[in-house]
């Protein structure tokens, strides 16, 4: 039972990222260099990605360098305190996000070795004390929100957003 638990948390985990880097390489490069909505919004999820698939938290090490910064200073297209330390390109990105799928297999197939590990972080308005598994549904549903986002700038864009996936390539 653990074995299917497993396939099918990373065939759907696996999906959602395969829908994040497909909305990133549909995004054409005028508008992914001009639409600050869309890049922060990438940034956003590739960092947070890779930091929910780390635990415990404090080992996080972003592949992609950024900047935490006061809120009154965030541009007003930036999600929260995170800012990227430059405009990183698209293939930057989609390396990024690659990396990041294959440390979630990995963390995904590694549930029963691990124990019963806690991604425990002390946040601004409570506490994240999730276990392992929660904190991988937790970053599951964060991704799929975040390229359905991109998806949605990308059809009022007037380009053609990417095809849903309904399991991981």
């Amino acid at each position: 039972m653990l074995e299917e638990l497993k396939n099918s948390l990373w065939q759907q985990f696996g999906a959602s990222i395969d829908m994040l880097i497909n909305a990133i390489e549909a995004c054409p490069e005028t508008l992914y260099r001009n639409n600050k909505r869309f890049f922060y919004t990438a940034y956003h999820v590739a960092v947070f990605l890779d930091y929910y698939l780390t635990v415990p938290p404090t080992d996080f090490e972003p592949q992609l360098p950024f900047t935490i910064t006061e809120k009154e200073k965030i541009p007003e297209e930036a999600l929260d305190d995170v800012l990227p330390d430059e405009h990183y390109s698209k293939e930057q990105f989609l390396e990024y996000v690659k990396s990041s799928k294959k440390k979630c297999q990995s963390v995904v197939m590694s549930i029963e070795e691990k124990g019963n590990p806690r991604f425990v972080e002390d946040v601004e308005v409570g506490k994240m004390d999730y276990s392992l598994i929660e904190i991988l549904l937790y970053n599951l549903r964060h991704v799929q929100h975040h390229a359905a986002q991109l998806n949605t700038i990308l059809r009022n864009e007037g380009y053609e957003p990417s095809k849903w996936v309904a399991r991981v390539n």
